[in-house]
Order: C-alpha cells, then structure tokens, then sequence
C-alpha cells in the first residue's frame, strides 16, 4: 500500500496559531504545505457513547512521527471502562477523551526521522490533541507520536500488528515470574498469555471460561470453572476482570503459589485471609510492559514461535464507531474489534 498524499493546509490557521505553534509549523514549510494537523478520532464522553469528531492536533516537534492510521484496535477492558463512565481514578483520565493503544499505519512525515517516511509503525498510543484527552489516544485517522513510542513493523497481515500491546501486555506478565499453568478468561489476552507460554515451551495452560462462544481451545483445555477440581495449581493468572474472584482462585492453588492478577479491575480486588494464610498464597500484579517485552514479541513472531492470527473477528469502518463499540463490549463472540481508517485520510 502506498502513502496517501495528504491535503494541505489553511495558511490563514498558521498565521492566528499561538507563537509557539508558529515556530513549530515554520519549522517545515514543505509539511506545511502537504499536511493539515487535524484528525477523525474516536471520542468517549463516559455515557456508553462512541462518535467521531474533527480534533485540532498539537504540532509536532522535530522528533515526532506524523501517522496516518489504517487500523486500531478496541480494547475490551480498559476501554470499556472508559466507554461506559466506570474508569476509576488514572493519570490522564478526562473527558472527552480518545481511546485506544493499538495503531497501526503510514508515516506521512518526520523532520528527524525522514527515512520513516512511508514505512508502516505501530504505535501504542499518542497524547497529540489540542482540545481532548489522549488516554491511550491511538483511535484516530491520524496521530502524532514520538519517533522513538513507534515500532516499524512488515506483517504479511498487517491490521495483526495491532496486537503487538496485548501480546507484550502478556509477555511482561510471564517474564515476572513461572509460566501459567492456569488461566482464567479466554479473551484475546488470554489467548496470547497461553500461546506464548507454549512459545516458550512450558506446558500447555488450562484456561477457565464461562461464555460458550469463547470455548475453543488452541492446543489446550477450556474448561468451565465449576467442572475443575484441581487444587494444585502454582501459577494462576487472572485476566477476566472479575474483582471479586481471588477466593475461588485460592482454593484452587497449591500452597506457596502465586496468583497473576494481569488485567484490569474497576472494583476492589478482596479476599478472605485465613485460607490465603493457610496456602502462603503470594499475589502479583503485573503492570505495563516494557519495550524488551515488545522486542522478545517481534522476536518469537519474527521466529514463528508465535502467531497473532485467528484473533481479530471484527473489522469495521471507524464511521460506525457507535455501532462498533457497542458490538466490541457486548457481543461474547468479539475478541477483537479493529476500525479501519483507510477510507477517512481523503478527507483529512
């Protein structure tokens, strides 16, 4: 696929910017007059409501990346939170806000970095907008990152790239300590935990679900919860959001073993102490990951270790971002909702 020649733009909106945008746009008269710094994006007003919005974009510096988003991903955790108003407290937190930390697309423009041009990234998010909240930002037709948050990335299916967040969110998870040898929910990141934990070659996970339409084993058992009467396992790794879960995960663990809470939880994770005590359980919360996490990701990808095929269910133009949201956050059968932007960048 080749870059989109971008439209230019307004000289009159250059000349009544603030000063310090001035400096920044003169800085490039050639991008100035190929490129106009404002974007589709989706936006969240925290009331289960999802639309697309013009946004000025700040300008960019010298080390910045300008991209043009062909797809991003819908996160069915952290984003639902924020799509519904339930996020608790977190840096960056506000509305209207921008979602998103999967995006993949075409560089259009770089000043230090001009061998990027054309080159496709992914990008986990970008904190670029003039008059919204980025948090994670990447939801957008266009986004402006710094060089160094992107990753150049050559997949023969290219909207997979999107998942490089979540399998590096699962790589952070198991480089903290022993393999899974159970995991409980059998999402896209669920999936990712098991399959990187028989790319490494441990052995392969049981996996607790409770939908029907997310049963499907890769290699490994699913297997309802109630039907598993294992109380031996030494490492369990929860990433099914449940806050209220840690008691029944305790009673299947083996004393001295560790439970991985590698999700996000909007209520107060809390559990009963005397059968904790009893186990010695040890308890470990895994947070973002890391570019090495990134990097070992490429690498088993790069090695065909590790596949990040057969995830994405769910692909749809980003103008039916009502539409679309509603189906990633409420349809079991979704794993993972892409939007593609392709169509948007001959408006922008």
């Amino acid at each position: 696929m080749t870059v989109m020649e971008a439209s230019s733009i307004d000289q009159s909106a250059v000349s009544s910017a603030p000063s310090s945008a001035r400096n920044t746009l003169n800085a490039d008269t050639e991008f100035l007059s190929e490129t106009c710094l404002e974007t589709d994006a989706v936006v969240f007003d925290g009331d289960r409501h999802a639309s697309i919005s013009r946004l000025q974009l700040k300008p960019p510096q010298s080390s910045d990346l300008v991209v043009d988003v062909e797809w991003s991903g819908v996160s069915a955790g952290t984003e639902r939170l924020m799509w519904s108003g339930d996020m608790p407290p977190f840096p960056g937190m506000g509305y209207p806000l921008v979602p998103g930390y999967e995006a993949v697309g075409r560089v259009v423009w770089s000043k230090d970095r001009a061998e990027l041009v054309g080159k496709r990234v992914f990008a986990p998010g970008a904190q670029c907008y003039q008059n919204a909240h980025g948090l994670f930002g990447a939801s957008a037709s266009r986004i402006i990152v710094p060089a160094e948050r992107a990753v150049v990335v050559d997949f023969g299916e290219p909207q997979e790239a999107i998942l490089l967040a979540l399998a590096a969110t699962a790589y952070h998870a198991i480089a903290g300590g022993a393999p899974p040898d159970l995991i409980v929910g059998h999402g896209v990141l669920g999936r990712l935990l098991a399959r990187i934990t028989m790319a490494l070659g441990a052995a392969p996970p049981n996996v607790w679900e409770i939908q029907p339409e997310r049963a499907d084993g890769e290699g490994y058992p699913v297997i309802e919860p109630e039907f598993d009467g294992r109380t031996d396992y030494a490492a369990i790794y929860d990433v099914s959001g449940d806050a209220a879960i840690l008691d029944d995960l305790i009673s299947h663990m083996r004393p001295r073993g560790e439970i991985v809470l590698a999700g996000f939880y909007s209520a107060r994770p809390s559990f009963a102490f005397p059968p904790a005590f009893m186990k010695e359980a040890r308890l470990r919360i895994a947070a973002e990951w890391t570019r090495d996490d990134l990097s070992a990701v490429l690498r088993l990808v790069g090695e065909g270790a590790l596949s990040l095929g057969g995830l994405i269910t769910h692909a749809h133009e980003a103008s039916l971002a009502d539409e679309i949201y509603q189906t990633a956050f409420e349809d079991p059968a979704c794993l993972k909702m892409v939007l593609d932007w392709r169509d948007v960048h001959g408006a922008v």
